[in-house]
């Protein structure tokens, strides 16, 4: 099997330390000590830390779990709960201790880095349109019975599970997901 490329385990390194530790946590030595490289290897392969991070925002979008909401086999509200339920389950898997890089990074460095802000920015659009689809197509279908724009559903739904992952790094319990499951399911999209 061939050996992953200096970039790529630099990636994996940052996505990785970011995810566990932060954007401003996370300082170039930490990464490429964590890859097993040379420091200088990285201003190889990067411009900067700030574009390593967008890196990582791409490789994480792939691992959200969005081809829940585009799997046609099963009815649109069942997808959008399923979308919700994998990112609970990855955050449980890993001890509530690992939030959302793209809500870690927003917190940290969107108001003070504008390439990450704008990199979050889009990030939450694509999130958000991926989510709008399943609600618009569950209020076509009538499972949904709700008249709010599916749009500024999206938009809350994902702004309440940011929250709720904040809360569980917190508790540790479950508690703030249970609670998110509740109110998102049983009465905002009824």
């Amino acid at each position: 099997m061939p050996r992953a490329s200096v970039r790529d385990q630099i990636v994996e390194a940052a996505f990785e330390q970011f995810h566990r530790h932060g954007y401003n946590a996370c300082g170039v030595k930490l990464i490429t000590d964590s890859a097993g490289v040379p420091k200088g290897s990285f201003y190889n392969h990067f411009e900067s830390k700030e574009a390593l991070a967008l890196v990582v925002m791409d490789r994480y979008g792939e691992t959200r779990h969005l081809d829940k909401l585009t799997d046609t086999s099963a009815p649109a509200l069942v997808r959008l709960r399923s979308h919700f339920e994998a990112l609970a389950q990855d955050i449980e898997d890993f001890g509530y201790e690992r939030g959302c890089v793209y809500g870690n990074f927003s917190t940290e460095a969107a108001d003070h880095i504008p390439a990450i802000r704008e990199g979050v920015a889009a990030a939450f659009d694509q999130w958000a349109k991926a989510i709008t689809a399943a609600i618009r197509e569950a209020q076509a279908d009538g499972s949904l019975t709700t008249q709010q724009d599916a749009g500024a559903l999206g938009r809350f739904l994902i702004n309440a599970w940011e929250g709720a992952i904040v809360g569980e790094r917190a508790a540790k319990d479950g508690s703030s997901f249970a609670a998110f499951f509740t109110v998102a399911f049983e009465t905002v999209l009824h």
